[in-house]
């Protein structure tokens, strides 16, 4: 923090959790590049409008590769106070390198998480989703019993993790992705386990490889040389959390937005073919990211009309820019036929998700086939029973306990 900055309470309260949306709206309003601090007490700069948002996540004064630099203490203190700790819940990946590393290892990637794999994939996300609706009453939580299960065993599947560790790699990568509510220690020993786990496996993908994800890096690992093994180990890591847990939220905001919006509801039924527009505007209206990862700045920047010194940490907040006034013509209303170009849901710039085509594709079938096997769904509990996630990152909910109506 800069000398002579006051301290101010954490906007990450009570009301957050209750209702993001709400209080985004009034920092939009009133200082939409507010100093706060995290659960931990961490102070940061967030951002919450849509051109701000997006300055800031292109601005090369705002970095995301910390070692080495003033925000590494700040990022100690977020993952728990020691290097070792932040060594491990920030690992080597492309999600925290600037370029040029950034670059490289996104391109090698980029070159094995290809559309033709996605494409190849779509039978089995296809097969995945009707095998667990099979498995389904007239009344089961639509989250834990579709929405968790369906992403993960895609993702599980695409890197090549066997389907007996599936259960353990969501339940470690749950504490990983609820880091900011969660305690530090905690958070870092899942990350360490799920890392011993991985380097495991590519080990055994290397004596003998298949068809998979990681049988294909760790390939192009031994024979072009241009990924060490800790990058190796963390990029599946990288791929494995942001893989699953995204499109988890994805599903379930969505479902409640149309349960709660039974007329868009009753649209999506007499025409599927809105299913690809309605998942771009639940993407837009009630997205799974919050706010990004931590960013910092690497030399003094101004973000709107705020002016931001050297060595800050900054978070910015998807969720607020996707309902900006500014931006979009009724941003609070839920519109399955909207056209919601350029929402920031999957980032922007060169870190933009690389997972989104997939990510899209999941969302596509989860819908259709929900809609097709349960032509009348409701909530099987009041609403006001319904909890969201703590944490600064994900917005999703705890549950979405669901009947069918006769």
């Amino acid at each position: 923090m800069a000398e002579g900055q006051p301290v101010i309470n954490s906007v990450f309260d009570q009301d957050y959790l209750h209702d993001p949306h709400l209080v985004y709206s009034r920092l939009r309003a009133e200082e939409p590049v507010t100093l706060t601090t995290t659960p931990q007490g961490v102070q940061v700069w967030l951002v919450t409008r849509y051109d701000d948002v997006r300055a800031a996540l292109t601005d090369p004064r705002v970095s995301k590769d910390f070692p080495g630099n003033p925000g590494m203490m700040k990022a100690n203190e977020v993952a728990g106070g020691d290097s070792s700790g932040a060594a491990a819940v920030v690992p080597d990946n492309m999600l925290f390198s600037d370029p040029p590393k950034h670059e490289r290892l996104r391109r090698i990637v980029v070159k094995t998480f290809t559309a033709g794999r996605i494409r190849a994939l779509r039978p089995r996300i296809e097969q995945i989703s009707s095998g667990l609706l099979d498995a389904l009453g007239d009344e089961f939580d639509l989250l834990k019993d579709y929405a968790v299960p369906l992403p993960a065993m895609v993702i599980g599947e695409l890197l090549g993790i066997p389907e007996r560790d599936w259960p353990r790699m969501i339940h470690l990568s749950g504490i990983t992705i609820e880091g900011s509510a969660q305690d530090p220690q905690q958070v870092v020993a899942a990350v360490e386990e799920t890392l011993a786990y991985l380097r495991e496996l590519c080990a055994a993908k290397r004596a003998e490889p298949a068809g998979d994800l990681i049988s294909a890096m760790v390939q192009m690992h031994d024979e072009a040389g241009r990924m060490n093994a800790t990058e190796l180990v963390d990029t599946a890591w990288l791929l494995l959390v942001a893989g699953h847990e995204t499109t988890v939220h994805l599903i379930s905001n969505g479902m409640l937005a149309l349960l709660r919006h039974p007329g868009q509801l009753a649209r999506l039924r007499d025409d599927p073919g809105l299913i690809p527009d309605m998942v771009e505007e639940v993407l837009r209206y009630d997205g799974p990211i919050s706010t990004s990862t931590l960013r910092f700045t690497t030399e003094p920047v101004t973000i709107g009309d705020a002016d931001i010194p050297a060595g800050q940490l900054i978070l910015v907040s998807l969720l607020a820019a996707n309902r900006d006034h500014a931006q979009y013509e009724r941003p609070d209303q839920f519109d399955v036929t909207r056209k919601p170009a350029q929402h920031l849901a999957f980032g922007h710039g060169i870190h933009y998700c690389l997972g989104a085509p997939l990510a899209r594709v999941e969302a596509e079938i989860a819908f259709r086939h929900l809609l097709r096997r349960y032509p009348a769904l409701e909530l099987a509990v009041p609403e006001s029973r319904l909890a969201w996630r703590p944490g600064m990152l994900m917005h999703g909910l705890t549950s979405l306990p669901v009947r069918l109506t006769r």
